[in-house]
């Protein structure tokens, strides 16, 4: 057994090497997993951004910027991005990290889409608003002086309008990049801090206090 236990050790290890690869393959890979698929049977989609944060957590030894930078790009729900070249009126596709397009597909229909109480009823729902959730949230933990991380936050949704086909302008993405941010700071203060407290702050935008 003792023979047994320390080879499944290693073969974890050489199949998720702690890297930001190695971290986006496993939480990819456990996304499409029967233990995840039981998991959303009975928690509701913040419960699982919850309890996908804090497998990526474990994964990178509590080092919650490895774990914003690396869950940026695992909830992406596209795995290449479309730049407008205007000059001469050109589109270029450029690759992003992932796993072969079969894994893909099933991660990006299990990932969590009823973020917030407004959510479209559709497919896609807010899955994209997870990326500027955990950017923000990575840009805010390292990048804190001169509130630069709100800087480019509000730069890359410009940048996306103007040189990304499937980009627009979003104040619904802004709000996320913020909640983001706001979650970093939780994070400094208390390390068992839930991505879930933070975006559930979201519903406050809409209240009306009246006196």
């Amino acid at each position: 057994m003792f023979i047994l236990f320390i080879y499944s050790k290693s073969q974890a290890q050489i199949d998720y090497e702690k890297s930001f690869y190695g971290g986006l393959l496993y939480l990819t890979n456990y996304m499409t997993s029967d233990e995840y698929k039981q998991f959303i049977k009975t928690h509701n989609d913040l419960e699982s951004v919850d309890h996908i944060y804090k497998k990526a957590l474990i994964f990178f030894d509590g080092d919650a910027s490895e774990t914003f930078f690396c869950l940026t790009f695992v909830f992406i729900p596209y795995n290449h991005i479309t730049v407008k070249i205007p000059l001469i009126e050109a589109h270029i596709k450029f690759p992003l990290p992932s796993p072969p397009q079969f894994v893909f597909n099933k991660k990006v229909k299990n990932t969590p889409k009823k973020l917030f109480f407004d959510s479209p009823e559709n497919e896609l729902g807010d899955k994209d608003k997870l990326p500027h959730f955990f950017g923000n949230a990575f840009i805010r933990y390292n990048l804190r002086m001169f509130n630069l991380s709100k800087f480019l936050g509000i730069f890359i949704e410009y940048f996306e309008k103007e040189f990304f086909a499937e980009g627009g302008f979003s104040k619904k993405d802004l709000i996320a990049n913020y909640l983001g941010e706001l979650f970093a700071e939780m994070v400094r203060t208390n390390p068992n801090a839930k991505p879930s407290e933070a975006l559930k702050i979201y519903q406050l935008f809409y209240l009306r206090i009246c006196p």
